[in-house]
Parts: structure tokens; sequence; C-alpha cells
């Protein structure tokens, strides 16, 4: 385990906000807030979804590694004693948490963590929701509600154990520590960090406000190069 670092703080407000916003415009609204572009911080690769069509998963990482493609090499009642301290792990403090587990036969995964079972326990521990870059399955008997965002989808368990707690860990090319506050949904996942996520409520709505105009004169009829221009021009003047 690494040395515990405690949550950030984020305010009810802030919360809502980017509860209500999806991935790619949280993504714009960093970008707002740092003063320009970057390749760094967020998912790099595809994901699948237990179920696309929920609400985006916000909270803190709470971070383990898992892997399948071997059995583990220890005895079983440790196994099953760091499985018990990973559910302790997940549903500590005041949250929300989120999963985020790193499966280190990525990419070639074969054996699912995520399935009924753990989603219903997850669920009932009170954590947010998942992101790993490991298997799915159990599609369709999930309980309501829950987002598991992974990386593939397939049958079997196989050998799947976790392997350490509380750790950096990297999933789709994106680094996570922590407590780091994650944004996930259909499209991926971002890190915000720290010093930036109380300005994040306010730099949604801009970027979201910053597209008004432009897709107005877009959807309008009888749009040309010189009402978009026009719209441009009234969109940088958005703050």
């Amino acid at each position: 385990m690494t040395e515990k670092r405690p949550n950030p703080t984020i305010s009810p407000q802030t919360l809502a906000a980017l509860r209500q916003a999806d991935t790619p415009t949280v993504c714009n609204a960093l970008e707002h807030v740092m003063g320009g572009r970057t390749a760094e911080g967020f998912t790099k690769f595809p994901v699948v979804c237990a179920d696309p069509s929920l609400p985006p998963v916000v909270g803190f990482a709470r971070t383990a590694k898992i892997r399948a493609s071997s059995p583990a090499q220890k005895p079983a009642a440790e196994v099953r004693a760091l499985r018990m301290q990973y559910y302790e792990y997940v549903s500590a403090g005041e949250g929300p948490n989120v999963a985020v587990i790193e499966d280190t036969d990525w990419p070639h995964v074969i054996g699912g963590f995520w399935g009924e079972v753990q989603v219903a326990q997850h669920k009932g521990l009170g954590v947010a929701g998942t992101l790993t870059n490991g298997v799915l399955r159990d599609l369709g008997m999930l309980d309501e509600g829950y987002q598991v965002i992974a990386g593939a989808v397939g049958p079997s368990h196989a050998f799947v154990h976790v392997t350490e707690l509380d750790c950096p860990v990297t999933v789709f090319g994106m680094s996570v520590r922590p407590g780091d506050l994650i944004h996930a949904d259909r499209h991926g996942a971002v890190v915000i960090p720290a010093e930036h996520i109380e300005r994040m409520a306010w730099a949604i709505d801009v970027v979201m406000r910053k597209e008004v105009p432009i897709l107005s004169a877009a959807r309008a009829p009888g749009f040309t190069v010189e009402k978009l221009r026009a719209a441009w021009a009234k969109a940088d003047k958005v703050s």
C-alpha cells in the first residue's frame, strides 16, 4: 500500500455539477480551467459499459490490482483475507468512492472480477461505481443503477484474484493515485486534479454556454460560413 492521502474536498454543488455533465464536457471544462489542452490525465483506449444509459460515475479512487491468468501464489486463507481487506478499503471514508481496478494481465485480460455478485456487493457497500481495464460478465443480471466501465466482456472468472491494494494504478493509459477524483462514463474517464475541483462547476457552465451560439447557428436553416464566423465570435465573448 502507498502512504495514505486524505481525499480532496468537494462541495455538494460541485459534485452535482459533475454528475450532470458527461465526461467529454468535463474534459473540456478541465482544459478551460488549466488554460490549455493536454494529452494526459484521461483514458486513451475504448471501454465497454454495463449500462451506457447510466449517468456519470463521480468519486474518489479506491485503487487495487488484480490478475486472472494464473493462480494466486498464496494460501487460500491469505487470498480471502486480502479480498476482505479490499472490501473494507473500498467502502471506507465519507466518499463517494469509485473502485479503480488495474488488471495486470491487460491488454490480454481473460478473467472477470466484475459480475452479478461483485456488483451487488459493491452497490450494497455504497460504492459509486467501477472503472477497470479488466473483464465484465453477467450482462443482463447486474443490479440496476451500478455502472461498471470495463475493458472487455467475457464469460469466465479464470484465476482472478486481488494482488495489491491502495496503490498507484494505470487503466487505459490513465494514471490514477488513491484518492484522485474520477469522472467516468461510456466515453472513458478523466482524473480531476485536486487544485481544480472547485472551479469545475463554473468551467462546465462556461464551456456549455460557449457551444450554444455555434450549435444554434449550425442547426438553423440557411447556415453559412459567414454565420459560422459570427457564431464563433459570439462564443468567444462567453466567460
